[in-house]
């Protein structure tokens, strides 16, 4: 049996750094959507003004990703599989924390 962080389920420790983390980028990413919301109401030409919902609308996904994320990890659900609840390896939520799918389930969802 291995130890590796590749392996390892998530502890304690590591999922209130990971939240803070998050937290920390929900707070970054919804000043962003503002700003980005205040400069779409602005009078732009129609190339910038396509730039702007563009970028808006990716970080309106982000903060959707992001609230998602934080609310799992309040249910308890946060770094287990959402299709076959095995246990998503600490390493797989250091390097993509948002992850919802195991390697084996994201490698399915993809294919298709």
């Amino acid at each position: 049996m291995t130890t590796s962080d590749e392996f390892t389920a998530i502890s304690e420790p590591q999922l209130r750094a990971m939240r803070a983390d998050l937290e920390e980028q929900l707070q970054w990413r919804e000043v962003q959507l503002r700003d980005l919301r205040a400069a779409v109401d602005g009078g732009n030409d129609d190339t910038a003004r396509l730039a702007l919902l563009a970028d808006l609308a990716a970080t309106e996904r982000a903060v959707t990703e992001l609230r998602k994320t934080l609310e799992r990890m309040e249910d308890g659900s946060y770094g287990r599989c959402a299709d076959c609840a095995a246990a998503i390896p600490f390493g797989r939520l250091k390097i993509r924390p948002m992850a919802r799918y195991c390697i084996g389930c994201q490698r399915r969802h993809e294919a298709r």
